[in-house]
């Protein structure tokens, strides 16, 4: 039985929504992970071509604004198109160093039209294929002015050695039933992906792992006023209300007993190994199981549509 496996934690800032420049800084943080030992390597919420953080500073929400269409045409443009290949290199590298890795994306869904962004959580398997593309179920508040719904779809388990692996995006964490979804699939390592907010890990992850008494991997990205690039469309604009530091990172591990493995780290880069053990699932399980013996089938009963939601059906 292969009961131990070591994660990684890849806490990095993205060369701000520049796709091509981010990729080459992800592959680097892959490189480093699988130097360390790694089976599998975790990335922050929309890291890869970065979070929509001049949203909040810059007047969003004004309507028809020729300001936010430009910023916003500049995002889509540098978002990820999977069927053209975006993430080729990506995939050739985590087959060659047989890692796993999570990745947040903004994804620009041809299966959608190609115009509307996702905030998409891709996981590619040790041999180089994505195996599930999630798409955030409901953007947060401001998220909305820039990211689609997305659907059930993506709410799948992964095998990776003895565990099961799945994961959700940012607060997709709080929401009872999408972490329901995935324990009941027999999720024992859960990664929770953020843009950068140790406010928002602290509590949380702690708080998923004694739920399913499971290991919980909190990924968070970094984003520093200095890595808004002054080609940026509306850079001005940008930088007139933005912080000094804008997502801090808080990215940490939590054990099934709820006890830190790796606390949050706050304010840094850093790529940051640990090794986890299937058996603390089991003696943590011995008393609550949320899914098993401790679960009310004919009390409760949760249905999960994982159809991909289309607009058009075409047949030829």
């Amino acid at each position: 039985m292969n009961d131990s496996l070591n994660i990684a934690i890849a806490q990095i800032a993205p060369v701000w929504l520049n796709k091509l420049a981010t990729i080459q800084k992800i592959e680097a943080a892959i490189e480093e992970a699988a130097t360390q030992g790694a089976d599998l390597v975790c990335f922050g919420e929309t890291l890869l071509p970065g979070y929509p953080f001049w949203l909040e500073s810059t007047g969003g929400a004004r309507f028809n604004d020729p300001e936010q269409k430009q910023i916003f045409a500049h995002y889509l443009r540098e978002a990820v198109s999977i069927e053209n290949g975006d993430l080729g290199s990506i995939c050739q590298l985590a087959k060659g160093h047989r890692i796993a890795v999570y990745l947040g994306c903004a994804e620009r869904a041809g299966d959608r039209g190609g115009h509307t962004i996702y905030c998409s959580l891709l996981y590619i398997d040790k041999e180089g294929v994505i195996q599930s593309v999630h798409r955030k179920l409901m953007p947060t508040y401001e998220e909305r002015l820039v990211w689609g719904s997305g659907d059930g779809h993506g709410l799948q388990v992964h095998s990776l050695n003895n565990f099961v692996v799945g994961g959700l995006n940012c607060w997709e964490n709080w929401m009872p039933l999408a972490r329901s979804a995935l324990y009941a699939q027999g999720e024992n390592l859960h990664v929770a992906v953020w843009p950068g907010n140790a406010n928002n890990t602290i509590d949380l992850t702690r708080h998923i792992a004694l739920e399913n008494r499971m290991y919980v991997l909190s990924v968070s990205g970094l984003m520093r006023k200095d890595d808004v690039d002054a080609d940026m469309p509306q850079y001005s604009l940008i930088m007139q209300n933005a912080s000094e530091l804008m997502g801090d990172g808080g990215s940490c591990i939590a054990a099934p007993d709820g006890s830190w493995i790796v606390e949050p780290i706050v304010g840094r880069e850093a790529v940051v190994t640990a090794a986890i053990d299937m058996d603390e699932v089991r003696r943590e399980r011995q008393n609550f199981d949320p899914s098993g013996h401790y679960c009310r089938p004919d009390v409760f009963e949760l249905t999960v549509n994982r159809q991909r939601q289309t607009v058009v059906k075409l047949k030829d």
